[in-house]
């Protein structure tokens, strides 16, 4: 079995989606808001069996885009980059097949980690995700994030990008 049939919450989120990211800091104040654009792949070939694209931009016109291929063991899907380490697991305790919990360490500050829950829609085409961010054992940051599906087929998302680059 592969990663599709081992974690098949978490291969319903293949495709593109597009929503609003929404930063908070820990009393509840709006700190960040900006739109995304988000691929989330899972190749037949290639070095990773699953990649994350996301693609980021705030009102005045700053953009930002990251990638973030995964390794996938044990059930679960697991990140190391210069950027982050951590790992993706769909939550048992979900009868219903809707979550999948993230855990995620900052390589550069290692003081700073984060979790992320996602839930998705029945339909599979709208997901809620939140992020607790966590510095020195208290949280500092929430990060709540609304998504709708765009498209299934990322490999036509990616063709587009190809041709405008």
């Amino acid at each position: 079995m592969g990663l599709k049939d081992d974690m098949p919450v978490f291969a319903r989120h293949e495709g593109v989606w597009a929503g609003v990211y929404r930063h908070y800091d820990a009393t509840g104040k709006l700190i960040d808001e900006h739109q995304s654009r988000i691929i989330c792949r899972f190749p037949d070939d290639g070095p990773f069996p699953y990649h994350q694209t996301n693609h980021f931009t705030w009102p005045d016109g700053r953009q930002e885009m990251r990638d973030f291929p995964a390794e996938y063991r044990d059930q679960r899907l697991w990140w190391n980059n210069e950027l982050i380490t951590g790992s993706a697991a769909e939550l048992p305790l979900d009868e219903k097949g809707r979550s999948v919990v993230l855990y995620w360490q900052f390589v550069n500050d290692p003081d700073l980690y984060l979790y992320e829950m996602i839930q998705l829609s029945d339909d599979g085409k709208k997901r809620s995700r939140t992020w607790h961010w966590i510095r020195g054992g208290e949280l500092f940051t929430r990060t709540a994030i609304d998504e709708r599906l765009v498209n299934r087929d990322w490999r036509a998302e990616d063709a587009r990008l190809r041709k405008a680059a």
